[in-house]
């Protein structure tokens, strides 16, 4: 289906999903039962419909991208083809099958047995690029490949000036020694996942075998990853979104939103709606351009029933194909890996800008082939190497919102 049929398809499935909420909130009610299962299934499929958009769109970019760049290079820029085939015949065939030449094109690693070798460029880009289809921090961060350097420093401000002091023309106000700078450095860590594919599928498959173990590490990677940067303690991996750190984001950051232990609140004892406004007010306006709204899915199936003090519903569908569905006229995006529970003092999302969020990743990434270990299954296993760090950088571009349970 082409982008302009998906994207009429999207305008159509929002605008049946607003219609029935248009129905109620006319009537003076909320929607019943049998519409929000029907709201619901319009908008999950509209949500599919809008991850099959970005990654449409982004196959255009990435086509248009590669005829400018061959345009610009000697014989249609194939000079990364014997990298390329070079990997293949690994892939295939192990160590043992590939030429000197092959070898080279390589860049064999630090085993002189050939068990790893460090893979292409075009097969690393390829692979980061299918990472930030599947989720969706990687995306939004800031990331940092690391060429040479073995961390990240990152400066902070550990103490601030005080104010101005309004004085005459001649006069420069009172010295103020009081501000300090501190830095945090983000060190890759080692990640590594292990993908197994039988003999007869690299052998017989319609996709050539480097972008079969490409796609699979892509989703081992993409997960692992995900997971760690919204609830990684920071131990030897990254620190994550949701857990609290004076070297990420502190506790005085968080708000508490009404909870009945089971979902959001719209009552006497609390009102969820009028918390997510206080959340979007509490951030500083100066993050409100690139802010946006994260929680898990299940969340925001719940965000979208909530209605303020007039009884309008907070959640609003895009008006157009170029904007997108809104809570309190700021975006929001969804991880799976976000928190999913109402117990009380428990996460449940938050809103900040995420470019705040930085990612170092050291460019080298190795693959190596395990020829005997799954031979008895009639199998080969392939790990992949990196290594990656993250954070959040600066603790006032985030607001996290915490479960009260008011019920």
């Amino acid at each position: 289906m082409k982008i302009r049929e998906l994207r009429t398809k999207r305008t159509k499935l929002g605008a049946d999903a607003r219609a029935i909420m248009q129905e109620a909130e006319d009537a003076g009610r909320s929607m019943t039962p049998e519409e929000e299962i029907k709201f619901d299934k319009l908008m999950d499929e509209r949500d599919g419909v809008d991850k099959t958009i970005e990654r449409a769109e982004r196959l255009e970019d990435d086509d248009r991208n590669d005829d400018i760049e061959n345009d610009d290079k000697p014989n249609g820029g194939r000079g990364g083809d014997a990298a390329m085939g070079a990997l293949r015949a690994y892939v295939l065939g192990g160590r043992s099958v590939l030429t000197d030449a092959q070898a080279r094109a390589l860049n064999a690693g630090h085993d002189p047995e050939g068990g790893f070798l460090v893979a292409p460029q075009q097969f690393v880009q390829d692979l980061l690029k299918g990472m930030d289809d599947m989720v969706v921090m990687r995306g939004l961060a800031t990331v940092h490949q690391l060429k040479t350097a073995e961390s990240l420093g990152v400066p902070t401000m550990d103490s601030d000036l005080n104010d101005a002091d309004w004085t005459s023309e001649l006069e420069t106000g009172t010295q103020d020694d009081g501000i300090r700078f501190g830095k945090r450095e983000l060190r890759p860590h080692p990640l590594a996942k292990r993908v197994k594919l039988s003999r007869k599928l690299l052998r017989n498959a319609v996709l050539n075998p480097e972008t079969l173990v490409r796609q699979r590490m892509e989703y081992k990677f993409g997960v692992t990853a995900e997971k760690a940067y919204m609830t990684g303690d920071g131990n030897q991996k990254p620190l994550g979104l949701f857990t609290p750190s004076p070297s990420g984001i502190p506790t005085s950051r968080d708000l508490d939103i009404s909870t009945s232990g089971t979902g959001f609140v719209n009552g006497p004892s609390g009102s969820s709606a009028d918390d997510l406004i206080t959340a979007k007010y509490t951030l500083k306006g100066g993050y409100h351009r690139n802010a946006r709204w994260l929680f898990n899915k299940m969340m925001i199936g719940a965000v979208r029933k909530l209605k303020d003090g007039e009884g309008n519903y907070i959640w609003k569908a895009g008006i157009s194909d170029d904007q997108g569905d809104k809570i309190l006229d700021l975006p929001f995006v969804m991880s799976d890996f976000a928190p999913a529970t109402f117990g009380d003092g428990d996460y449940v999302g938050m809103l900040g800008d995420f470019s705040y969020y930085w990612i170092a990743e050291a460019l080298t990434f190795e693959v190596q082939r395990l020829n005997e270990l799954y031979a008895e299954k009639n199998q080969v296993g392939f790990i992949g190497r990196q290594e990656a760090d993250a954070m959040p950088v600066l603790a006032e571009a985030f607001v996290r919102l915490q479960s009260n349970d008011v019920v």
